[in-house]
């Protein structure tokens, strides 16, 4: 709202000083009454956001933080989440896109409100289903004199600027040339309909102003002020596919389908003072939304925007989902199939560009949005650290419950040909939780549950295992198999107890019959896996490894 009003106030300001002399005091009441029912209509006006990326590939998970920044900011207001698929440029469509699009969103719990894959009362949702409606309103900005027909080709467009080149100057297509060149600001009407009934292929571009400062705000940046005579005449549709840029489509659509606010990334913020200028243009002013363009993504180190490149040469994903591109081949980790949960990836998203003003880090998507604003957005790039992103997800599987662990855990081991019960998983994540970063880290960390060691360490056995320790693992498995009390506290107790009568060192001895049982040094207390693993396994283990030792 705040840049409709400053806009609206910078306007009324103008009038008013150009006409002061003339002007009554009925008349300029008047024009402040008109002025705050457009405020009063603004502070009514419910919370619509947009998320529309193109399907011209994977979903970048700088694209799924813009998503999720917009969900948020919905949410939070009671408002509506939208998703629009821009697909203009049949040139980029890549098949698929489209679907994993959507599969992104819903795997990072972020729910569609209105759109492609859920309808809605503004349907079609794809910009290419849409096609007649851009025509009509490029005819409009064309007959209000907001835009002309150019029949320039490229290769006419391409020698200009080799001109241009040569004599050290930068060919823009602006208020200089564009009566110059073949458009219909300088053909006559007959010649334009000419041309257009013998089919030459023309576009249609936006005559920026000359020489008018363009005064923007920005919900993140504050004041953006452009003078238009720095800008070009973008183009705004082509009469080759009958299609529209994302520049004239992105307008009308957000005007049709009523967003409030157009929280984008900073690429597009070059783009404002002509997206601002067709508001106007159109006379749509009271319906223009907020704009809000969220910082890049940096690389790791700091220095340039993350890209795909980054992730294949440091060995993290960029994409949420795995992607598998259907005209190369070639495929693309994604965080999904890397292990990590959708809570960590939406944690991790959150906080690069926002931050709560507290220190708190760990948040469910649930938790983010009575707390998100887009005040606590930073203006500068987000560095992204791939060593952070495991620390969300070690945090996120800390906070699950071995309930909600176990069937996570119970896949991972299935893939490694182990089925064991519920009861016993559940056993076993509850023991080594605390050492998971991924769920697939199961099988490295407790696997010698499942299965009974075949070789032992080396290096633990020189160090700890000798003559003594085989005489008291012996006599520990035989404590361990007339064992009434099966219970981890009674075990220990009965190990201790042993360890102190022999007069034995207790490191030397735990650390001997973790060797038998795990066949390493990790794992959690000698008492919790014996419990864990049961009388007759415990004992088999101790006795088997006592004689391959031997």
């Amino acid at each position: 709202m705040f840049s409709l009003l400053f806009y609206l106030g910078i306007e009324l300001y103008s009038f008013t000083i150009c006409t002061h002399r003339a002007a009554d005091n009925s008349n300029f009441r008047s024009i402040f009454a008109g002025y705050y029912e457009i405020i009063r209509k603004m502070s009514e006006r419910r919370v619509r956001v947009r998320f529309a990326p193109s399907p011209t590939g994977a979903l970048h998970m700088g694209g799924v933080r813009t998503a999720l920044f917009n969900y948020l900011f919905a949410r939070q207001h009671g408002g509506d989440f939208l998703l629009r698929i821009e697909d203009t440029d049949s040139n980029r469509f890549v098949p698929g896109a489209e679907d994993y699009i959507i599969e992104s969103l819903k795997w990072c719990g972020i729910q569609i409100d209105e759109g492609v894959s859920v309808g809605g009362p503004h349907a079609p949702y794809r910009q290419s289903e849409r096609k007649e409606l851009y025509k009509k309103y490029s005819d409009q900005l064309i007959e209000s004199g907001n835009a002309y027909v150019a029949f320039d080709t490229a290769e006419e467009l391409d020698k200009l600027r080799a001109e241009y080149e040569a004599e050290g100057k930068t060919f823009t297509y602006n208020f200089e040339v564009r009566e110059k060149l073949a458009t219909s600001l300088a053909l006559s009407a007959e010649e334009v309909q000419r041309r257009i009934s013998a089919g030459d292929q023309y576009v249609v571009r936006f005559k920026m102003p000359e020489n008018e400062e363009i005064v923007m705000n920005d919900l993140i940046r504050g004041e953006v002020i452009v003078n238009s005579s720095t800008l070009d005449d973008k183009v705004l549709y082509k009469s080759a596919d009958q299609l529209p840029t994302y520049h004239l489509a992105n307008i009308v659509d957000d005007y049709l389908m009523d967003i409030s606010h157009v929280i984008r990334g900073e690429e597009w913020l070059p783009s404002l003072p002509l997206h601002v200028s067709l508001y106007k243009a159109f006379g749509w002013l009271d319906k223009m939304p907020q704009f809000a363009h969220l910082p890049l993504l940096l690389k790791p180190s700091g220095k340039g925007k993350l890209s795909k490149r980054d992730g294949d040469k440091l060995g993290f994903p960029v994409f949420p989902l795995r992607w598998v591109d259907p005209k190369t081949g070639e495929t693309a980790s994604g965080y999904r199939e890397s292990g990590y949960l959708p809570e960590a990836f939406v944690n991790l998203l959150a906080l690069l560009g926002w931050n709560p003003g507290t220190n708190q880090e760990l948040f469910t998507i649930e938790e983010l949005i009575p707390l998100f604003s887009l005040d606590r957005v930073s203006k500068s790039g987000a560095r992204f650290d791939p060593e952070k992103a495991k620390w969300f997800n070690q945090q996120h599987i800390q906070r699950l419950s071995v309930e909600e662990l176990t069937p996570l855990a119970k896949a991972e081991l299935a893939k490694h040909g182990v089925e064991p019960t519920d009861e016993f998983v559940a056993t076993v994540t509850g023991l080594v939780k605390d050492r998971l970063v991924f769920v697939h880290d199961i099988w490295e960390q407790a696997s010698y549950f499942f299965v009974a060691p075949t070789e032992y360490d080396e290096k633990v056995a020189a160090k700890f295992w000798n003559a003594d320790m085989a005489k008291a693992a012996a006599e520990i498995a035989e404590l361990t198999s007339t064992a009434s009390d099966f219970s981890a506290a009674a075990i220990e107790a009965t190990i201790k107890e042993y360890i102190h009568s022999s007069g034995l060192k207790m490191g030397q001895v735990m650390n001997s019959l973790r060797l038998l049982l795990v066949g390493s040094s990790k794992g959690p207390g000698i008492a919790d896996i014996i419990s864990a693993i049961g009388k007759d396994d415990a004992v088999g283990r101790i006795r088997r490894g006592i004689e391959v030792l031997r």
